[in-house]
């Protein structure tokens, strides 16, 4: 449909026990033929076996998105319940040990182990991805290019990963620091036409480096597999509401860049620099923080309303602004980071470290399905 704008998203989640919210090390494969049975394939297995993946149709229209996301959170979390299981909705689990950690079968993923070796095993991380379809495919290098200023935002609203091997980071937003350590991954590099990109995996493939475009986990990537611009840098949000608050601003902002191909055409190695920042600064202090710009530091808070206010004709326009304005209110009420720390918070005043540990997995798996 031209100039739809369709969107998909994908959300990955943690395998935990039902009782003790422990992740667990082996994905019973029943489980996985089930679930998949039960909502067309839309679920799948992920790289390692303690977490699985749902993907939603393709949809113009965002509440139908949301119902779909929504009953694909609560069909795989009842399959889960029949094997004593329950899902997670967290960028990282907060006592999860990546040394125990069980790579799924699968010929892809021995490769992928083989080269990664060690980061492999540690990449027990979930995160939230969102395609967006350009009216015309061959924009989509130009628009991500366009994109980056805006991706440290994205990355601030959607943290959801304070904890690592039950202590925590000191980041709103750890996830990424532990994914980019896989190669090709990251801000994008600063290309700005199809043919540029072509190139750039041309190369890798001759060389050997990988098989193609897929292995290729920039934050923000063109999709070999659809004909979309895809969103991976965001943690996956606890709260569905969250993703889909997300989801929209992403495909808002795409429409805004396609629209006026001018906005943001001067990028260079400077703007590319001050965005690596930006995504830290989004990591670190999430949306309590502020950003870079040339007019100095930035809240956060200020950043958003502007980009809503902004891209709000866009929005409306794809029948999503209300959605889209909840990113303001993520930036009142806080990320899924900040109420994992308020809950571990209080409870480690009292009770230690450990039941705090476990009230946090406790309001995680309840609020994935709230």
């Amino acid at each position: 449909m031209k100039d739809a704008y369709s969107i998909g998203i994908e959300e990955e989640y943690f395998l935990v026990d039902a009782n003790t919210k422990l992740v667990t090390r082996d994905m019973p494969k029943t489980f996985l033929d089930i679930a998949k049975k039960a909502i067309n394939g839309q679920t799948m297995g992920e790289f390692l076996q303690s977490q699985c993946e749902v993907a939603t149709l393709p949809h113009h229209d965002i509440r139908t998105a949301h119902a779909e996301l929504r009953h694909l959170r609560q069909t795989v979390a009842r399959i889960a319940a029949d094997h004593g299981l329950a899902i997670l909705a967290a960028g990282t689990h907060p006592t999860a040990d990546w040394s125990r950690s069980q790579q799924s079968e699968g010929e892809r993923y021995d490769a992928v182990m083989d080269d990664l070796q060690m980061i492999g095993q540690r990449n027990m991380l979930c995160g939230l991805h969102v395609h967006v379809e350009l009216p015309d495919p061959d924009d989509r290098v130009d628009v991500m290019c366009r994109m980056l200023p805006y991706l440290p935002l994205i990355i601030a609203l959607a943290n959801s990963s304070p904890f690592w091997r039950s202590r925590p980071t000191g980041l709103m937003g750890y996830r990424l620091a532990a994914y980019d350590e896989l190669p090709r991954t990251g801000v994008p590099e600063l290309l700005r036409t199809k043919k540029e990109f072509e190139a750039y995996v041309d190369s890798l493939v001759k060389a050997g480096v990988m098989q193609d475009a897929s292995y290729i986990w920039w934050s923000m990537r063109p999709s070999l597999k659809h004909p979309t611009l895809e969103l991976r840098a965001p943690d996956v949000p606890t709260l569905v509401d969250d993703s889909i608050a997300i989801a929209a601003l992403w495909r808002s902002l795409a429409r805004r860049l396609v629209r006026n191909p001018s906005l943001n055409r001067d990028i260079s190695a400077v703007t590319r620099a001050i965005v690596v920042e930006n995504k830290w600064r989004a990591q670190r202090y999430g949306v309590h923080g502020s950003f870079v710009s040339d007019n100095g530091a930035v809240p956060v808070a200020d950043f958003v309303d502007q980009v809503v206010e902004e891209t709000s004709e866009d929005a409306e326009a794809l029948g999503c602004l209300a959605e889209m304005q909840r990113c303001r209110a993520i930036v009142g009420s806080g990320t899924s980071a900040d109420a994992q720390m308020a809950v571990f918070e209080k409870f480690g005043k009292s009770a230690g470290r450990a039941r705090a540990l476990s009230a946090v997995t406790d309001w995680l798996a309840a609020t994935t399905l709230q």
